[in-house]
């Protein structure tokens, strides 16, 4: 085993999609958003670099107030409520943010009105008159999500006045055919408003000169997406709404209106950056991730972590307000994954086709985390959609995860124990074979750390696996349990060299499994935390006693996992969660 060349430190900033605080997420967000960013944030820590990882909990938007009012509550009790049960299921998942906050701090909403003053000092906003659409049953104007019909492109006929699912095409409410609203059911009228709007075609020439040249790391899907919309033409967007629930105007005589909840959610990565550095008592420090030095280059690499129906605001909108604003550092990836299906079907928490599928408080009280973050990532949507099975997570669990893994762990260390005494035997002169499995920890370290920093997640994930295959089949070749009994020495330096694999995989799985690799860590007799360890092989030196192992993993048979799942209930959800 060789060590890791050393190298610079980096400042790598990986923004999370903020979660709409409108109820739970479910196993399709978590594998789109949620679970790649971790893995991600822990690689990069193993690794020496210098991460922040920032997320929140995005809680303004009339669709809170359109369920608050059902319920009887202020939408600021909903969205806390949300807020905080979303913040248990990630922590239970094991999301392991630097700060995990909301929109409705004070830093956040100082931070999104000098957003919005600086641009309009700038010259990037402009007011002007608009046509919007109002329900008259509901009395209130429509936000665009609140407006379904048919898109006038595709002619699906479930798009929504923002977007559309079918082809992907941005939409304006009043573009959709036979338009109807989504509170009443009633035909929208439309009327006169006065809005802000983001002045986009400004940006259309800096914009198409940045994608060229920082499209080169991106995924093609997201690249495609991006060099559509330019080539069609950027249009101006309205960054303000008719409500009274969201970050206010920092103007006089607009008390009936608020900055819309797109345009503030993205400056969230800011503030909640500049919240980090506020509770560390650093004020400063997220300057590092952030500020541009004085030739206009970047501090390190900033990633942001979203589903794919998100990037037109991470990859065109984000970077031109970034760009107006100035000398802060513009995205250097958008990893935008493709969506989890169920049955061919867009897993969605405003459009709930997932009957049977859990949402994550449901899916983390019947499963272990490790094991979905393990389908999660085998199964991940990186360059199309992929659907959900029981059969498939069940199988990938039992064959891959249990039955490779899990089982090359535990037969080891429970021979160690029957036969060692739990200690770590003395290695004699290593057989070709036994340098042969050395070696390959070493290739594991750097092809896993390859694919990770591409962002190729389930890549990572498969060269972990590909390690523990070839543990089991030295195992097979080894056979320490026979030569123990004709050559002691043999056997015992077979032992060590296979418990020289297990030490690697605690390491090698920990960004992606990280509570079975902890528990790992703890039957490996090893100080302080698997994730404070480096991105490195760890040498298990002989002589040291082990405790005795439990199993990592759990396997599910037909008839427990047929239980688990009878516990589940249909689950019918109408948020109208925004974009």
């Amino acid at each position: 085993m060789t060590d890791a060349p050393d190298r610079t430190p980096e400042h790598i900033l990986v923004g999370v999609a903020w979660p709409y605080a409108s109820g739970p997420r479910h196993l399709g967000h978590a594998a789109g958003a949620y679970v790649p960013p971790d893995i991600f944030a822990r690689y990069h820590r193993m690794a020496g670099n210098k991460v922040l990882m920032v997320s929140g909990s995005d809680m303004h938007g009339t669709p809170i107030t359109v369920a608050a009012d059902k319920r009887g509550m202020t939408a600021r009790e909903l969205a806390e409520e949300n807020h905080a049960n979303i913040a248990d299921s990630f922590r239970r998942l094991g999301l392991n943010y630097d700060n995990y906050t909301t929109t409705l701090t004070p830093t956040h909403y100082r931070v999104t009105q000098d957003f919005f003053t600086t641009l309009l000092e700038k010259g990037y906003l402009f007011e002007a008159t608009q046509t919007a659409m109002y329900d008259p049953q509901a009395k209130r104007f429509l936000p665009d999500r609140y407006v379904e019909g048919t898109c006038p492109h595709c002619g699906y006929e479930d798009a929504r006045g923002d977007q559309c699912d079918n082809c992907g095409r941005t939409l304006d409410p009043i573009d959709l055919l036979t338009p109807r609203s989504k509170i009443t059911g009633a035909t929208p009228e439309t009327r006169e408003t006065s809005h802000f709007f983001l002045d986009l075609p400004q940006f259309q020439e800096p914009l198409a000169a940045w994608v060229d040249e920082a499209s080169v790391n991106w995924r093609p899907a997201v690249t495609g997406f991006v060099r559509g919309w330019l080539n069609e033409g950027l249009r101006a967007r309205a960054i303000t709404r008719d409500l009274d629930w969201g970050v206010p105007i920092p103007l006089e005589g607009y008390d009936d209106k608020r900055i819309y909840v797109w345009f503030d959610a993205v400056i969230g990565y800011l503030s909640a950056s500049i919240e980090w550095a506020e509770k560390r008592g650093e004020p400063d420090a997220w300057k590092a991730w952030w500020s541009l030095d004085g030739q206009g280059n970047p501090p390190g690499r900033a990633y942001y972590f979203i589903g794919k129906d998100n990037v037109p605001f991470h990859a065109i909108i984000w970077p031109a307000m970034l760009m107006g604003y100035g000398g802060l550092a513009l995205p250097y990836d958008v990893p935008a994954n493709e969506f989890l299906t169920l049955d061919g079907l867009k897993l969605s928490s405003s459009r709930m086709y997932t009957a049977r599928l859990p949402f994550l408080p449901e899916a983390l009280e019947l499963f272990d985390a490790d094991a979905l973050r393990f389908f999660l990532t085998i199964n991940a949507p990186e360059s199309r959609d992929t659907d959900f099975s029981w059969d498939e997570f069940q199988r990938r669990n039992n064959d891959e995860l249990v039955a490779t893994y899990g089982n090359a762990v535990h037969r080891l260390l429970s021979f160690l124990q029957s036969r060692y005494g739990g200690v770590v035997p003395t290695p004699g002169d290593l057989s070709e074979a036994d340098r042969a499995m050395l070696a390959q920890i070493d290739t594991a370290f750097s092809e896993v750390a390859a694919k990770v920093e591409k962002v190729h997640l389930r890549d990572g994930l498969r060269g972990v696996m590909d390690l523990a295959s070839h543990l089991n089949r030295y195992l097979d070749e080894a056979a320490p349990w026979k030569s123990i009994k004709t050559d002691p020495e043999r056997a015992a330096t077979s032992m060590w060299t296979a418990l020289q694999a297990i030490s690697a995989l605690r390491v090698l799985s920990a960004p992606f499994l990280p509570f079975s690799a902890e528990t790992l860590h703890g039957y490996l007799a090893d100080e302080g935390s698997v994730h404070a360890l480096p991105w490195e092989p760890r040498e298990l030196p002989a002589g040291r006693q082990l405790p005795v192992p439990a199993p990592l993993f759990r396997k599910l048979d037909d008839d427990e996992l047929a239980g688990l799942l009878d516990r589940l209930k249909p689950i019918v959800v109408e948020t109208g969660e925004p974009t």
